[in-house]
């Protein structure tokens, strides 16, 4: 171990002192560089990530698992363009690697090349005929080309092969309506339906249907549900404000347009409609400021200047309105009823004589349109509808579009793909916290705040359980401080100070197996104390997540054990800490001992009344372990103290209280 160390370390030495360049590449252990990189990448840390591939790429350029990971991080940044000339790259050496296929054909979906994605998948699927992800966005990609009938027979095929999926029919419906045989696509919404009952896409179409029948109540329920499925969806508030607009519900119908603009702050129909409701209650200044919005987007739009001009008029801005309202006239000529308000704030300015101008053109017109009394049915209008005499009527979107999700491993963040139900993360030391995220709950540690006073080490280190990402920069000077720090120990001997220093070094730079190694020195040496055992088990933790996907069950329960028994050790010499506790009760969900994590945080709570994330956690755990009530409560509780996506998860499981 201690050579295989040594050689890292003059490899890097070796890339640092010739400015990112090699000399010699046979010193470089690539299997163990590309681990190295892959633990960056799962960590978000694509700039380390992408440096640890191009070191493996510089010394086997054959190989095309380097290159696939390099894209991989570069789809993270959003560099789809050059993701996908890395995937050709690794296909170029290996075509037989369906995920290659499938993370290109993610890449040119990006770019809104859909043609480049189906050949993708096809290769794909030639590859690996059961992908069930292939096959969905496959179904997804010829949606978007407009292939409705290839699209179908795609899903005819995905239907046969897993019959119990219920996004399958939902997607069937979807292209059912796409080709306007909308009895087929309630058919197949209802079948989706009795698969799963928790299915939002399928309720949010089926809420279509019952609208379309005016069955406005029934529609609103569907939208409830499709809302506690999908809580961030803009669309579905939108669409259930219209159902209890046509109840009469203007007070529920508010709520959600706020919900919505809180969610997409610029959504045309939520912003108008919701000036409109605000002018009917006599909220006209709020009303204008979303009418604001909205013509900041489409300033052309006559409709809502009028509008605009109506509240102006309202709250005095009298030059204001007949601005707006000459220029609707400008664009509709014959609009009777802009004259007949334009000649009403004509007066109130004292120009008779530009009234009168407007009253005369009024007159010469029919009475019935001059009064402004002749109106079409319903109470809203598409909208895409201009017409001007519809001007008071709220929109509704002229198609029922569902946002087309893609299936795939690599959306979001490489450690939400775990399941929603989950602890918040363990309190770890770090020399980088999260800028933007203000934690009411500061995690308070005698033993580091010691260490911090010695200047020991390059900066700051923190307690926290929300770690920033390094720069470039950064990166490098943890490179040179392994390299100093490895000199430094080999003229002088092991020290502790010099041990904890390159162990948080290889933490930061992803190395989690050399991090453990300098601890276990650090332990064997000079006993166990608070700091060597809580780095030890955040790299062990660390690393076990990595792997977590690939690993024996047996073999990650007992890294998670030893992980524990680190934890519970640090407890033995500070029993009254609370993110001790905490940490511990999050192993112990782990290892899915939910009773003993409940203690767990309890006894943080008693130690600390006022932690948000011991409260949530408890709550996580109480709901694994089936006591729903008491675990909605403390979720209740972690809201109450900031943690507020302790609601998400509260709105998700209530409606499975008894």
């Amino acid at each position: 171990m201690k050579n295989l160390r040594n050689i890292l370390i003059s490899f890097l030495f070796c890339f640092l002192a010739n400015g990112g360049g090699f000399r010699c590449y046979a010193q470089i252990n690539t299997d163990r560089v590309l681990l190295m990189g892959r633990n960056a990448l799962y960590y978000e840390d694509y700039i380390l990530a992408i440096q640890r591939f191009n070191m493996v790429i510089n010394a086997k350029p054959w190989l095309g698992e380097p290159y696939f990971y390099r894209g991989l991080a570069k789809f993270y940044l959003e560099d789809y363009q050059g993701a996908e000339i890395d995937c050709g790259s690794a296909l170029d050496k290996n075509p037989y690697m369906c995920n290659y296929f499938m993370l290109r054909a993610l890449c040119r979906i990006n770019q809104a090349r859909y043609e480049l994605a189906v050949e993708d998948y096809v290769q794909a699927l030639k590859i690996n005929p059961l992908e069930k992800s292939c096959w969905h966005n496959l179904v997804l990609s010829r949606i978007e080309l407009k292939q409705y009938d290839q699209a179908d027979s795609a899903l005819d095929v995905m239907i046969k092969q897993w019959p119990k999926v219920p996004e399958n029919m939902t997607l069937k419906a979807q292209v059912a309506l796409l080709k306007t045989d909308t009895v087929a696509a309630e058919k197949w919404v209802d079948r989706a339906l009795e698969l799963n009952a928790y299915e939002g896409n399928a309720w949010s179409m089926k809420s279509m249907f019952q609208a379309n029948r005016k069955e406005y109540a029934e529609a609103e329920n569907s939208l409830d549900k499709a809302i506690l499925q999908s809580p961030k969806v803009a669309n579905l508030y939108i669409n259930r404000a219209l159902t209890r607009y046509y109840q009469d519900n203007l007070r529920g119908a508010m709520s959600d347009y706020d919900a919505a603009i809180e969610i997409a702050p610029n959504s045309y129909s939520a912003r108008y409609n919701r000036g409109l409701l605000r002018a009917s209650v006599g909220d006209d200044n709020l009303a204008i400021e979303d009418l604001n919005v909205v013509l900041k987007m489409e300033p052309d739009n006559t409709i809502v200047l009028y509008n605009r001009a109506l509240l102006l008029d309202n709250i005095g801005d009298y030059n204001g309105a007949i601005r707006d309202i000459s220029a609707v006239i400008k664009d509709y000529p014959e609009f009777w009823a802009g004259y007949h308000k334009r000649a009403e704030i004509l007066r109130k300015i004292g120009d008779v004589y530009g009234a009168e101008r407007d009253e005369y053109k009024l007159l010469k017109a029919q009475m019935a349109v001059a009064t402004g009394t002749y109106k079409s049915s319903g109470k809203t209008r598409k909208k895409s509808e201009r017409n001007i005499d519809d001007y008071d009527k709220l929109i509704e979107e002229d198609t029922h579009e569902t946002e087309n999700q893609y299936a795939s491993d690599y959306r979001g963040k490489v450690q939400n793909k775990q399941a929603d139900l989950k602890p918040e993360p363990l309190y770890i030391f770090t020399y980088y916290k999260n800028p933007s995220d203000v934690k009411l709950y500061v995690a308070y540690s005698k033993e580091l705040e010691k260490l911090n006073e010695r200047f020991i080490l390059p900066s700051t280190l923190y307690l926290t359980d929300d770690e920033g990402n390094m720069t470039e920069t950064q990166l490098n000077a943890h490179l040179t401080s392994i390299s100093e720090t490895t000199s430094a120990i080999e003229k002088n001997g092991v020290i502790k100070e010099l041990l904890l220093k390159r162990a948080l070094d290889y933490y930061h730079v992803r190395d989690f197996e050399n991090g453990i190694a300098d601890m276990d020195s650090y332990i064997l040496k000079y006993g166990d104390d608070v700091l060597s055992l809580m780095l030890r088990a955040q790299c062990r933790f660390a690393q076990l997540e990595v792997s977590s996907s690939t690993t024996p069950a047996a073999e990650l329960r007992l890294g998670y054990l030893m992980v524990l028994q680190d934890y519970n050790r640090a407890l033995d010499i500070l029993p009254q800490s609370p993110y001790l506790h905490y940490n511990v009760g999050c192993m112990l969900i782990k290892l899915a001992d939910y009773p003993r994590a409940i203690s767990s945080f309890g006894k943080a709570i008693e130690l600390d009344n006022h932690f948000p994330d011991a409260y949530y956690c408890r709550g996580v755990a109480y709901i694994l372990n089936g006591q729903l009530p008491e675990g909605l409560s403390n979720l209740s509780q972690a809201g109450e103290y900031g943690l507020y996506s302790a609601y998400n998860l509260i709105k998700k499981y209530s409606s499975e209280k008894k």
